[in-house]
């Protein structure tokens, strides 16, 4: 393998190829920026939206009306609005039409049916917020955009380690996985946006337990920007606050409103009280709002929980195969083909997936800037603003702009900038190389990681968190870290890549002990069992958390929920 660390250098660095890192690449180049894309896999088929969607969260004039109000409202009140600072939110649906409207120009069909259609995740009698879009392309499409628009993609180069110095960020190592042996490569840079999705492979898949690759979002998003940046001092909020997903059982993929039916018992009853005949407008919005009740059907012995499209049209239901189609759910529209499962005949199980990090992670201000100076964030690990696709393009197009505005007025980082740190870093995971016969692999480190945090910090329903059990499960994790280094050796680069992973998410697991330490209260599915009740007094307040990198400090901050 090569010693020595090859240098590319630009106005602004983007970390990850996602929807949020495209549009924040293709909107600092539009602003004049010269623009590197680091990228773990290929832009044109990566992260959580690999294959598609069919849900963009947004605000159209022409079909909401003038008053933007009811519709901030809808937001907060939806699956995604737990964190977010209102004037996150405010922004971003001040402009996330014009968003739409570029895609739709760019080739994705945004009004595949010749009008702004919105439909499911809806109230009824409420306004619907979730433009139904055909995304099947939209990977490659943003690709092409950001070619077109002189971006520099550098596919297969996963950025490892944030570089900082008294001024702020100033670059990052990649490293290169193409062949076998790892190359290291240092990426230079006036400002950087993070943009690598979401924490997956944290906790044991639901479904299927030891298969770790069967998750409903990208098994590669494994926390990267959360570990990275505390690791040079960034806040992180609400990193405390689990989310769990759901859809149909054991066979893991998100796409929950792309069904069109009704939740109910075993006897026929419908879960909830919105809808006794789902439509495509509107759907079963009851999982969204009851986001435990499959978990707690399965545990009071009520359930199981299916979805019923008995009563769907023969229409809607052609609609929801199309919708299927645009989400990516090809492989799970190809399962019901091959087994003759017909949904309007035959109701499905739905369960509730394992935890993960989406929408908890870096702290950012209105215009995407963390609390260090040049760094930026937008997508699934923003902690104070979600909005899953919509969020991702419309806070990743505000990020990449603001950076290139910003890198106009710094200096570019000398070609020797960090250079002994850099040496450090690489060195330190070239040591891992050299796998023996009695040697761990990196499947086993992050199997061990799953057994600490399914038990000791454990996402509800019917799962709780202590301070005894969080003393127990922070020591349980440092004795891995140990273990890690003494024990597991990799092969090649892939395999070096996968052990990366792993040693992030362990970072975002001890991130997540400490804020749940600190948070003595219950909220949503962080249950403590010595601190039962939901302090009224933090509701409109978030944790921010931070480590320092010159002593390993590690504090804390309640501040109010900005509007």
């Amino acid at each position: 393998m090569k010693e020595d660390i090859r240098e590319y250098s630009a106005d602004v660095l983007v970390v990850g190829g996602g929807i949020a890192g495209l549009m924040a690449a293709i909107a600092a180049a539009e602003e004049g920026a010269s623009v590197i894309l680091a990228e773990k896999a290929n832009t044109k088929r990566s992260g959580s939206g690999a294959t598609g969607n069919d849900h963009f969260l947004c605000y159209i004039p022409e079909k909401h009306g003038a008053d933007m109000q009811p519709i901030l409202r809808e937001v907060l009140d939806s699956m995604v609005g737990l964190c977010h600072d209102k004037d996150n939110t405010r922004r971003f649906l001040q402009e996330s039409f014009e968003v739409v409207q570029l895609w739709n120009e760019w080739g994705i069909a945004m009004r595949p049916h010749g009008d702004w259609e919105f439909m499911g995740h809806a109230f009824p009698g409420r306004p619907r917020v979730w433009l139904k879009y055909d995304g099947h392309n939209q990977k490659p499409a943003l690709t092409a955009k950001a070619k077109s628009c002189g971006v520099e993609i550098l596919n297969h180069l996963p950025v490892v380690d944030l570089c900082s110095d008294e001024s702020g960020i100033c670059g990052a190592l990649a490293m290169d996985v193409r062949g076998d042996d790892p190359e290291f490569v240092f990426l230079r840079a006036k400002t950087v946006v993070l943009a690598t999705g979401s924490a997956n492979r944290m906790y044991s898949p639901a479904g299927t337990p030891g298969w770790m690759f069967n998750t409903a979002f990208c098994p590669s998003c494994t926390g990267a920007a959360q570990a990275q940046a505390w690791r040079i001092g960034a806040n992180l909020v609400n990193m405390e606050l689990p989310n769990r997903h759901a859809g149909p059982k054991y066979f893991s993929r998100a796409g929950k409103s792309t069904w069109i039916g009704v939740y109910r018992y075993p006897d026929g009853r419908p879960l909830g009280p919105f809808v006794t005949e789902a439509t495509k407008e509107y759907g079963d919005i009851t999982c969204d709002v009851w986001n435990s009740a499959f978990t707690d059907l399965m545990l009071d012995g009520r359930g199981p929980a299916y979805l019923d499209c008995s009563g769907t049209s023969p229409e809607d239901l052609e609609y929801m195969r199309w919708g299927m189609r645009g989400e990516g759910l090809t492989a799970l529209l190809d399962y019901l083909d091959e087994k003759k499962i017909d949904p309007g005949k035959r109701a499905v199980e739905f369960m509730q997936y394992e935890p993960h990090l989406i929408g908890r992670g870096l702290e950012i201000d209105i215009d995407g800037q963390t609390s260090l100076p040049g760094l930026f964030a937008a997508g699934d690990m923003v902690g104070n603003f979600r909005g899953d696709i919509g969020g991702a393009a419309v806070y990743g197009r505000i990020a990449g702009r603001q950076a290139a505005r910003l890198a106009g007025g710094r200096s570019m980082p000398t070609s020797g900038a960090a250079a002994e740190w850099r040496k450090n870093r690489s060195e330190y995971y070239l040591s891992y190389l050299g796998q023996g016969s009695h040697d761990a692999g990196w499947r086993e480190a992050n199997l061990a990681l799953h057994q600490i945090c399914n038990d000791y910090i454990a996402a509800g329903p019917h799962r709780v968190r202590s301070a005894t059990l969080l003393k127990a499960g922070m020591e349980y994790l440092e004795q891995l870290r140990a273990n890690i280094r003494q024990e597991v050796r990799v092969a090649n680069s892939h395999e070096l890549l996968r052990l990366i992973e792993v040693l992030d998410l362990m970072d975002c697991a001890e991130v997540i002990f400490h804020s749940a330490g600190e948070r003595k209260e219950t909220r949503g599915m962080h249950i403590r069992s010595d601190f039962s009740f939901t302090n009224p007094l933090l509701s409109d307040k978030f944790l921010l958390v931070c480590k320092s990198p010159q002593n390993s400090e590690v504090s804390f901050k309640w501040r109010s929920i900005r509007n």
